[in-house]
């Protein structure tokens, strides 16, 4: 298919940000999205690259009453030499896929979105920003467009993609966050739709999350729906604990999302010759190693904050300090390693990156 572009006037086009200390995330967005359609019968068609705006939905779109909705995360980082990488942009599609197969939506010609994403990448260079530790977001969405109440798949769909420059997603920075134990409500529960990255999923996390907050905590460390016993993930990352003689992170059992940060950690480690050990870890082990000592390190892998040190556990109203509240030298070796291969300063012996521009 032949992406039509239906491009913003230069006199159109949006002021850029100038200080990029104050990116935030998730606020601004440049000026130009990806969009196409799905209608039943006749497969993805008009793809467009058109000006950023509201999207118009139909009252009665099915995505609205039933939930058909998924989406990705991923980032495009600027190289000291000024070209433009995407980092495992490929096996983010590929999971978007999965996700669209639980919730009964169209999956994408892999090859041609990586396409229209650097199609796109490539007219809003721009807005890539250039300061360390900044990045371009990328959020690819689908959802059911057709107007019709009652429930089943739809038989029409939009997909789009849209970018916005970000600085750190936590304004804790590398600093060590403090972290919940929910032991009352549950995120997804195995059979369920945890492993897809799916709106609903989020909606889920909302209410224990902000009980959190108000207690002064960070993220949810969200526990298993059936004995409330096991490790499964915080809120936005996944959850790894180093232990004396291994680390350890919860095993993909439908009901944790397979994060990619997740795969490229538990990659590293293995080659560096680490023992990871992808099991269930009873929340009760990882207190009571806290308390003795033989917990060295906790942290969140995930592709908004990279890695997110722990400093902090608190279960049932008891505080259980990490590391001496400080981010830890494997924590801090698996960063820098990672921000290094995705802003081209360091070796990529996994093929991760791409170069787009």
């Amino acid at each position: 298919m032949e992406i039509a572009l239906r491009l913003k006037d230069e006199k159109e086009l949006k002021e850029k940000p100038t200080d990029e200390s104050k990116l935030g995330f998730g606020d601004i967005f440049t000026d130009h999205m990806f969009k196409m359609d799905f209608v039943e019968g006749s497969g993805w068609i008009n793809p467009r690259i058109e000006a950023y705006g509201p999207i118009s939905l139909d009252p009665a779109a099915m995505s609205i009453h039933y939930g058909q909705e998924i989406f990705e995360g991923l980032k495009a980082y600027r190289r000291k030499d000024g070209k433009i990488l995407l980092f495992r942009a490929r096996d983010n599609f590929l999971r978007m896929n999965n996700s669209a197969r639980r919730l009964c939506m169209p999956e994408l010609d892999v090859d041609f979105v990586m396409e229209a994403l650097k199609r796109l990448l490539t007219i809003e260079r721009d807005w890539v920003p250039k300061s360390k530790g900044t990045s371009l977001y990328i959020r690819p969405t689908m959802l059911a467009t057709e107007p019709h109440l009652g429930v089943r798949p739809a038989k029409e769909y939009l997909f789009y993609i849209i970018l916005g420059p970000v600085g750190a997603y936590y304004k804790e920075g590398l600093n060590p966050v403090k972290i919940y134990v929910e032991d009352t409500y549950v995120r997804a529960a195995k059979g369920g739709t945890g492993e897809a990255k799916t709106a609903g999923n989020y909606a889920a996390s909302l209410f224990a999350a902000e009980l959190a907050k108000k207690k002064g905590f960070t993220q949810v460390l969200w526990l298993d729906a059936l004995e409330k016993k096991y490790v499964e993930e915080v809120g936005t990352m996944n959850m790894f604990f180093v232990f004396e003689d291994e680390v350890a992170t919860a095993p993909l059992n439908g009901s944790i999302l397979p994060g990619i940060t997740r795969d490229s950690v538990i990659r590293l480690l293995k080659s560096w010759g680490i023992k990871v050990k992808e099991r269930q870890i009873s929340i009760y082990e990882v207190l009571s190693k806290a308390e003795n000592g033989s917990l060295k390190e906790a942290f969140g892998t995930g592709t908004a904050a990279v890695i997110s040190p722990v400093g902090q556990i608190t279960f049932k109203d008891k505080d259980f300090i990490v590391n001496k509240g400080v981010m830890g030298e494997l924590s801090q070796r698996l960063y820098n390693e990672l921000v290094a291969i995705q802003y081209g300063e360091a070796p990529d012996p996994f093929g991760w990156t791409t170069v787009v521009c």
